[in-house]
């Protein structure tokens, strides 16, 4: 089949454009307003869906999941483009880290328990875990080489141009990685839906055509449907007492991340494709740790600061938390496989530290809890993180995703594999 070649100056040339135009304010709108943004989001959500449903039997399926991740971001580009370029380093750093942890947190399980609840309605049955297809172990040792180098920034406290040359540099060398990986076999194009399964089947032009199409239609629309989403829930957020900091952390991101959402809960609810939408959402994850936080001191810098943002110790905090939780997502992925407990483990420890976000620090029961949630829940994060490391050293939990990475190497990835 013909593979569309995409090069990554077409990737980059873009995002440096587009950083200029997110780096606006956000206008506070009638909460009304979302009556129409919100269904324009979904129906954006839905038309780049469908592009990377039929992208993948013509590029790597990983490669049109980092693609759809990229473009589903957008919103999440311009909120932190505008904290950058405003100089607000503790709300940046909390829209990041809440961005994040909302992925991990949320995003995962949630995929699980729609695939889950699917699955006992057309089987009469529990679905245990999702197991992930072999090439997926590209985007596990991606996420891992990310967490690497974020780790780097968290000890040395400072994010800087250079960590967002490195951090390019990290994302482009993913993308190579996945180009080389091939595309879906062509048995699978029946389970596509309607719209997807006619384009696959369209001739070629009209084929690419529509991909590209529904790529920068979702893409556009998504960009320019954002703000005023955004400025719809800001002054909803507004109206109810939300504290800014609880809303930029939380609330901004959950709604600048709705697209990925949609995609997740629209390939999770057919269960064959549950693996593909968890994908999606690690392949969010890997775009936010590079590309997004790359985006940071630039537009920082742009905006009249310096060409470094400091961290405070309450700022590294959030990034160790927001780390710690990555590691034992990422420890629950290297088998290539997602259980039903992990899912739930997840989601409980982000529910805990969530729940709590509102409440204020200070004396007293729950005034205690708050102010000491962060270090727990990290603490617990690391611990898991470090059993689950045990149980791989005595053989109880197998490196899969590395062994996969490997085969995927020799066959598709490595300089000898072009020659096969």
């Amino acid at each position: 089949m013909t593979q569309v070649s995409v090069s990554p100056r077409q990737i980059v040339a873009p995002v440096c454009a587009l950083l200029l135009l997110a780096a606006a304010p956000i206008r506070e709108l009638s909460p009304w307003a979302v009556l129409w943004t919100a269904p324009a989001i979904l129906g954006a959500a839905m038309l780049i869906a469908w592009a990377a449903e039929s992208a993948q039997f013509f590029v790597a399926q990983g490669f049109a999941l980092a693609i759809l991740a990229w473009l589903q971001t957008l919103p999440e580009f311009a909120v932190e483009a505008v904290l950058a370029w405003k100089q607000q380093v503790h709300l940046l750093t909390a829209n990041l880290t809440g961005a994040l942890r909302l992925l991990t947190g949320l995003a995962w399980p949630m995929i699980y328990f729609v695939a889950a609840m699917s699955h006992r309605y057309t089987y009469r049955r529990p679905l245990r875990r999702i197991r992930l297809a072999d090439e997926h172990s590209v985007e596990v040792v991606g996420l891992i080489a990310c967490m690497a180098y974020a780790a780097v920034i968290w000890w040395k406290a400072s994010l800087n141009l250079y960590d967002a040359a490195v951090l390019i540099g990290i994302y482009i060398g993913y993308l190579l990685l996945l180009r080389r990986m091939p595309p879906q076999e062509a048995e699978g194009m029946e389970d596509l839906e309607r719209i997807p399964r006619s384009i696959v089947k369209a001739r070629r032009p009209v084929r690419i055509a529509a991909i590209l199409g529904l790529f920068f239609g979702g893409g556009l629309l998504i960009y320019f449907v954002a703000e005023p989403f955004l400025g719809s829930l800001l002054s909803l957020s507004a109206a109810l007492g939300v504290p800014s900091f609880v809303f930029v952390q939380w609330v901004a991101p959950f709604v600048s991340e709705f697209p990925e959402k949609v995609s997740a809960f629209y390939w999770a609810r057919t269960i064959e494709k549950a693996s593909m939408a968890l994908m999606n959402m690690v392949s969010s994850n890997i775009n936010q740790w590079t590309l997004l936080a790359a985006m940071l001191p630039i537009v920082f810098y742009m905006g009249g600061g310096q060409s470094s943002i400091p961290f405070d110790d309450q700022q590294r905090l959030e990034i160790l938390m927001t780390l710690a939780q990555q590691l034992i997502g990422t420890m629950f992925l290297i088998n290539m496989e997602l259980a039903w407990w992990e899912a739930l483990a997840l989601f409980s420890l982000w529910g805990v530290q969530f729940a709590l976000s509102p409440v204020t620090p200070g004396p007293g029961f729950w005034g205690t809890l708050a102010r000491g949630i962060h270090w727990w829940v990290t603490l617990a994060y690391l611990a898991w993180a470090a059993l689950e490391g045990v149980r791989m050293l005595l053989g109880f939990r197998h490196p899969t995703a590395f062994h996969n990475f490997a085969t995927a190497w020799r066959e598709h990835i490595g300089p000898g594999a072009a020659r096969r």
